[in-house]
């Protein structure tokens, strides 16, 4: 099977890339290599896919670029690409979020409507369409009230793709992801800037008092997910967590314990940040078989293990 992987040299679309080729598809990866954070991540996420016969990158905009050759031959497509981070979408460069996560979605969305050989799309949304939770768990008939203009967007773009589907018989699902950590996560997420700093002996500055709660995800479960939603049958809104709600503060005790003794430094709370986060991911059981496999102290152990293999390489 032939796939695209939009956002292929970013955290999750590199890693869905990776499970897609062991599992013996064709990847037609999509990266612009946005500026927000260093390019040399991304090479990195790259690394192991360029030397796959069956891997394919292609450096377009997708904003911009004509689609149709991107779509040739493809029967599955996982759209992972968006401008991320909650805290950097305020102000001015709100303008880059409409554009990477709207106006991209759109253009992409109106190629596949009737497309020959599409058969499935498999969308990437985020738990930040829920906003300030008035319930939990969150479950996708909870009420959505995005806390940023980031998740304004992902929402947005989330009701695109079921007016899609509603409208135009567009086979589509859409992954509302909580809080995905893992080997080669983003430089600007929590987890990344925690263990960088316990490494480092560097502070760490802590948002609020540490009591705000989170539904924190592998990234090998969020992969699964992908793959178990571009099946037939499974259609519509999941949520996809880690099975798990804890504090920011045993989060940080859990790190300390794998890198050594953390310095804190407590700081006032940050506009868009919510207090808690937890996946209700009954639906995503019954649909398609998903259940988390990877603990929390587990996947942070694996993640500490690839940042210590990171700094080797750099020689740091």
């Amino acid at each position: 099977m032939r796939c695209l992987v939009t956002g292929a040299a970013g955290f999750v679309g590199s890693s869905l890339s990776e499970r897609l080729l062991a599992l013996g598809h064709e990847v037609v990866g999509v990266d612009r290599f946005s500026d927000y954070y260093g390019r040399a991540y991304k090479e990195a996420n790259l690394e192991r896919l360029r030397d796959e016969p069956r891997f394919e990158l292609q450096v377009h905009d997708l904003a911009e670029c004509r689609m149709e050759p991107l779509l040739e031959g493809v029967e599955v497509v996982y759209h992972q690409a968006a401008q991320a981070g909650v805290r950097a979408s305020w102000g001015q460069s709100f303008e880059t979020y409409l554009r990477d996560n709207l106006w991209a979605t759109q253009r992409l969305l109106e190629a596949l409507r009737g497309h020959r050989s599409v058969r499935k799309v498999v969308y990437a949304s985020s738990s930040s369409v829920y906003g300030e939770a008035h319930e939990l768990p969150m479950r996708e008939a909870s009420a959505t009230r995005p806390y940023s203009p980031y998740g304004v967007t992902k929402l947005a773009a989330e009701h695109l793709v079921e007016l899609y589907r509603h409208n135009f018989g567009l086979a589509a699902a859409s992954l509302r992801y909580f809080t995905v950590y893992g080997p080669r996560q983003r430089p600007d997420m929590g987890f990344h800037k925690f263990i960088e700093a316990g490494l480092d002996g560097r502070p760490i500055h802590l948002f609020g008092d540490g009591e705000q709660t989170r539904d924190f995800t592998f990234i090998a479960d969020i992969v699964e997910a992908n793959i178990a939603a571009a099946a037939d049958g499974v259609a519509g809104v999941f949520n996809i967590g880690g099975g798990s709600r804890v504090t920011l503060r045993e989060v940080l005790a859990t790190i300390g314990e794998l890198v050594g003794p953390l310095q804190i430094e407590r700081q006032g709370r940050e506009a868009g940040d919510v207090l808690d986060t937890w996946a209700d991911v009954s639906r995503a059981a019954e649909v398609m078989n998903y259940a988390p496999q990877v603990a929390l102290r587990e996947g942070l152990a694996a993640q500490v293990a690839w940042h210590h293999e990171r700094r080797a390489r750099l020689g740091r």
